[in-house]
């Protein structure tokens, strides 16, 4: 019984066991029925909304955000002293203070070199030269705006006052002279002075040469007796003392006989005049007897007489002192001019025996010599005294500034870039495709966004050439090869951005944009038919479509502005087809 119970269990394993086997080999499939088997799935259309919003269209730049206006600064020549770059009699220029990044102002020294300063001044025109007594151009007349003295183009005394106030308000002393100068000068007098003494001693020769010497002799003995001609004339009295003498006399006998005139007169006078009438009287007065007056009407006449004899003789008497005074000077005028006659008939010959006698060549040349020397001598004074070396002046567009970096430390030798100065504003600095750089102008409103997501707004300042800063080895290959233009934009807020100066920004600039909302679509949405003309495929029930012919607007981040041609056939909220697929 035991035995028949097993055999039963096995057979009924062994059935089951192989059930399993036919059910699991008739589900297996090797991978080429598998393969034949499939089938590609119902194809289905892919849409797209119509919406209806305002477009922009941008171009994005991911740019740095920097100080604006970088701008590399060099010395234009010699710090101390004069001349180009290089020291004193040759020595190098060297750093001895090095400039320091931070605000830059006006009148601050940027640096030290050999221990003279660099100042940093405002102007256009760049430092070219040494400016030097007597300097003119737009350069000195920058100088004295910087100064505050009048501007008069020239590098006059006030200019130089001006320096040196300058220089000793900030613990300088302005650049003199140097050595160089000084011994220039030196041989440049002592040439002059050789000069004079050169012709000196030929001009002596010359005189006492036996062809020259008694012409020079009659010459000199002729001026000696021109300037005593000359002399006698100017010294000529109006009257001599004989005649004075003689003139008193005759205007005392004047004097005389007014007394003798007036003395009549009087006398006259009292024998005519009329007794005094008594107050009262008891008895009349006898009337007084006729005064016979005769004798003293002849005196008066005769006094009279003697006065007139006596002014004509003074009149006279005046008259013969200046007929003999004006002959007097007749004479002596006649003396001057034979005396000017003798001394000029001598000159003439003395200066044609002077023209041929043989050494006279040598007086021309010894005269020409002192001419130049004393030329080159007034020449250099004009440019002789306290100067502005070349190196000691930077002249920036705009301050104040700010110094971004110090591109020299102390120690180094002057050979090119000392630093570089920026404006105190933000800027971004990046570039475009070029392709992309026709679409920007400058004035394009953008929207900048920092690394943490904050949006600030931005201007579009300069597009290629303009927008450069520094420009670096090989900047312009590069950009022939990549086909980059750089941008550069002024962020619209400077609130906060100190703490993000170098830091990545990404910047989104507007170059267009629709006046108000418009239906827009994908812009695969949009085909062109054989006609050349656009066209959407608005999707409808199922897999059908229906075509609608449109004109195309601005296109902005991937989608485009649309407008049926005809009206109401496309509207917000239909589903155009952007793949079949």
């Amino acid at each position: 019984m035991r035995r028949s119970r097993v055999l039963a269990l096995v057979v009924v394993g062994v059935l089951v066991i192989a059930g399993v086997g036919w059910a699991v080999g008739s589900r297996l499939r090797s991978p080429a029925d598998e393969a034949s088997s499939r089938r590609p799935p119902k194809p289905s259309l892919i849409t797209a909304p119509v919406e209806r919003r305002k477009l922009t269209s941008t171009v994005t730049v991911s740019g740095t955000l920097t100080y604006g206006s970088p701008l590399p600064v060099t010395l234009a020549g010699m710090v101390g002293g004069s001349g180009g770059i290089g020291g004193a009699n040759g020595a190098p220029q060297r750093v001895t203070t090095a400039p320091k990044p931070g605000p830059l102002r006006e009148g601050q020294t940027l640096m030290q070199v050999n221990g003279r300063p660099v100042f940093a001044l405002q102007g256009k025109k760049p430092m070219y030269r040494p400016l030097v007594p007597g300097t003119e151009g737009k350069d000195v007349e920058q100088l004295q705006r910087a100064l505050r003295v009048k501007k008069t183009g020239i590098f006059d005394a006030a200019t130089v006052a001006a320096v040196r106030r300058w220089y000793a308000k900030r613990g300088y002393k302005a650049q003199e002279p140097d050595l160089e100068a000084r011994k220039s000068l030196q041989q440049l007098r002592q040439a002059v002075q050789t000069a004079k003494e050169t012709l000196t001693a030929d001009r002596k020769a010359l005189n006492e040469g036996l062809d020259v010497r008694p012409l020079r002799i009659r010459h000199d003995n002729a001026r000696r007796d021109l300037k005593a001609a000359e002399k006698a004339l100017e010294e000529a009295p109006e009257i001599t003392p004989e005649q004075e003498t003689q003139l008193a006399v005759l205007r005392r006998a004047v004097r005389t006989a007014e007394e003798q005139v007036l003395a009549a007169e009087q006398a006259l006078a009292e024998a005519t005049r009329p007794a005094p009438t008594p107050t009262t009287t008891a008895t009349p007065a006898p009337m007084p007897s006729a005064v016979d007056t005769s004798l003293l009407e002849m005196k008066v006449a005769n006094a009279r007489q003697d006065l007139y004899e006596a002014q004509q003789a003074v009149a006279a008497y005046e008259e013969q002192v200046r007929v003999e005074r004006d002959k007097r000077l007749e004479e002596l005028r006649k003396a001057v001019r034979v005396a000017k006659e003798a001394e000029a008939t001598a000159a003439q010959a003395l200066s044609r025996a002077r023209k041929v006698s043989p050494l006279r060549q040598k007086v021309t040349h010894s005269i020409a010599n002192l001419a130049d020397a004393q030329a080159l001598l007034a020449e250099f004074r004009k440019t002789y005294g306290v100067s502005v070396p070349a190196g000691e002046i930077v002249f920036l567009p705009k301050l104040p500034a700010r110094i971004d970096k110090a591109e020299v430390k102390p120690g180094d030798t002057i050979e090119g870039k000392v630093a570089t100065v920026t404006s105190s504003a933000f800027a971004v600095t990046g570039s475009v495709e070029a392709k992309e750089a026709k679409l920007l102008r400058a004035g394009q409103e953008a929207s900048m966004e920092t690394m943490d997501g904050t949006q600030l707004p931005a201007t579009l300042s300069a597009v290629g050439e303009a927008a450069k800063t520094e420009e670096k080895p090989g900047e312009e290959d590069n950009e022939s090869e990549t086909g980059s233009v750089p941008v550069l934009l002024t962020p619209g807020s400077a609130k906060a951005l100190k703490s993000l100066v170098g830091s990545p920004m990404t910047v989104r600039i507007s170059v267009g944009s629709t006046e108000g909302e418009v239906l827009a679509v994908p812009v695969t949405a949009v085909v062109t038919s054989a006609d050349g003309r656009p066209r959407v495929r608005v999707a409808l029930d199922g897999d059908r479509t229906r075509e609608v012919e449109v004109r195309t607007g601005l296109t902005a981040d991937g989608d485009v502005e649309v407008k049926p041609v005809r009206a109401g056939e496309l509207k917000e909220g239909d589903r155009v087809v952007v793949s079949d697929a």
